[in-house]
């Protein structure tokens, strides 16, 4: 199990406007601004996403679960009002498994965002 992720980004303002708007239906917010590991997002108090200006290693693909379409299509709507560029917008991709339902957007450093519930509605 992952405990945390922490990515480079390019520009820390940037970065941090798309992911607080991008991330708001999870529920997810700046639980912690650290002058060494950066901003943590995260909820019920525990930061498990980080973001940290600095030189990167490339794009990443995160993928967030969730238990709702509702929240799925929510984010993909932040996400692209936020800045994000589309990557795949909500749907089932049953490539994957029959309930499989994600969005894809990806960040102003190109990295995949996705956010994916895996229950039937």
């Amino acid at each position: 199990m992952i405990d945390h992720l922490s990515i480079k980004v390019a520009d820390r303002g940037t970065s941090k406007a798309f992911y607080e708007k991008a991330l708001e239906p999870l529920g997810y917010g700046i639980l912690m601004d650290h002058e060494i590991s950066g901003l943590g997002f995260g909820r019920d108090g525990k930061p498990n996403f980080w973001i940290k200006e600095g030189p990167r290693s490339g794009p990443i693909h995160v993928a967030f679960g969730c238990s709702s379409h509702g929240v799925v299509d929510a984010f993909y709507d932040a996400a692209i009002e936020a800045g994000g560029a589309d990557n795949g917008a909500p749907g089932f991709r049953s490539e994957y498994h029959p309930t499989y339902y994600g969005a894809f957007v990806c960040d102003p450093d190109g990295n995949n965002v996705e956010v994916v519930c895996h229950f039937e509605q």
